[in-house]
């Protein structure tokens, strides 16, 4: 297909130089004009001389047409006020220029141009009707007016095909704009749900890092401080860190199946903890050598999975601070009430507690989330969250969790 391939290379050369295209037209119209002068159209032998500026006129604003189309189309105007005032009689084949003018700056041109050249259009005809009237036998007032108004029809035509394509134009601008915003508000959207979804399993890790590392450390301290006296107590112990070890990695593999997106090969996922996972929760805390009281008020029932992972987290974190920051000596208190609209937690301890800022700051390490981490669960289920120190010592810390059953 060579002849194809050469045909597309012209094509393109053409469509990146237009201006040799208009000049290609231009040179044909001036032959054409030139032809129509040698005919011996003209009425006088001056108006015969001027009518070769006025073609060569006519031509140049063919084939300057789309780089200047303002400056052409005064230029054609004024040609054609040269014509009625040197006598140069239409019809003339240079007269074509007047069309294309009119269509080029209701596409192109500014404004004020097109508007111009539409009043031009529709006054050219009925004034060469006036300076030039037809002389043909037969010819009456009628046939005279019906010719300008076909003639004026020709003008008006090639200014509304022109005005409907800068219409056109316009509006696939509108859409090629549209489209982009849209493509930069989703990109937009794209990273703030990156970023929440970082950050919310930022939250996860720091939940499930701090309190099962927290436990392994407890036990592991208590083991190698009784292993030579009470051999049995540092068995269980062991057995604890084996048993919460296997839980950490379980949510940590969980927690990593999230991150593979889009990978076939899946992962192996484990259920999302909730509120009836707190009592095996407390246990294991107790199990670390923190006393804790549980205690449930109103009818359990189904709830979303986002209220059930947020409680269970905040009573988490919770009793992690309360190892953390509660001291020797220290016990806590858990309690649970399901209400007729919301989920109450109430989490007190009577350890020495700490600053807010020190929970605001996840602890001494600075790494956690603390407070923080806890309102932002609650805030992404619409709950409230109020957290301080007690007037007789210790913390608090007071959740309200709004109800939605499950599914919904």
């Amino acid at each position: 297909m060579p002849t194809l391939g050469y045909v597309q290379r012209v094509y393109e050369f053409l469509r990146k130089h237009p201006t040799w295209v208009d000049s290609f037209w231009a040179v044909v119209l001036l032959a054409v004009c030139a032809v129509w002068i040698a005919a011996d159209h003209s009425p006088s032998p001056a108006a015969r001389v001027a009518a070769v500026p006025v073609s060569l006129a006519l031509a140049a604003v063919v084939a300057l047409r789309r780089r200047a189309p303002e400056k052409m189309l005064l230029l054609a105007i004024g040609t054609g006020a040269a014509q009625l005032v040197l006598d140069v009689q239409a019809p003339n084949p240079g007269d074509a220029a007047m069309l294309v003018i009119i269509y080029t700056c209701a596409s192109n041109g500014a404004r004020w141009s097109s508007r111009l050249a539409l009043t031009a259009g529709l006054l050219a005809t009925p004034l060469a009707m006036v300076r030039w009237p037809p002389h043909e036998e037969g010819s009456t007032i009628w046939t005279t007016l019906l010719q300008t108004f076909f003639l004026t029809v020709i003008f008006a035509l090639a200014w509304v095909v022109g005005d409907r394509l800068r219409t056109r134009r316009a509006y696939y601008a509108q859409l090629e704009e549209r489209a982009e915003r849209l493509h930069r508000e989703r990109e937009a959207q794209s990273k703030a749900a990156v970023a929440a979804e970082r950050a919310r399993i930022a939250r996860e890790l720091h939940d499930v890092v701090a309190h099962n590392v927290s436990v392994m450390v407890v036990q592991a301290d208590g083991a190698a401080y009784v292993l030579d006296v009470a051999p049995d107590q540092a068995k269980q112990a062991l057995s604890t860190i084996s048993s919460t070890g296997r839980q950490a990695l379980a949510e940590m593999r969980r927690l990593l199946g999230l991150l593979r997106a889009g990978d076939d090969a899946g992962g192996e996922y484990v259920p999302q903890p909730g509120v009836d996972q707190l009592a095996d929760l407390i246990d294991q805390v107790r199990g670390a050598g923190l006393p804790v009281r549980f205690e449930v008020a109103g009818q359990a029932r189904p709830l979303s999975s986002g209220v059930e992972l947020t409680a269970y987290r905040i009573v988490q974190e919770a009793l992690t601070n309360v190892r953390k920051h509660g001291g020797d000596g220290a016990s806590a208190s858990v309690m649970l009430g399901f209400g007729d609209a919301a989920l109450d937690l109430l989490i007190e301890d009577d350890g020495r507690g700490g600053r807010d800022g020190l929970y605001e700051q996840g602890g001494r390490d600075g790494l956690g989330q603390g407070l923080i981490g806890m309102r932002e669960r609650i805030g992404m289920v619409g709950g409230t969250l109020n957290a301080g120190p007690r007037p007789e010592g210790g913390f608090r810390i007071s959740a309200v969790l709004p109800l939605t059953a499950a599914g919904k």
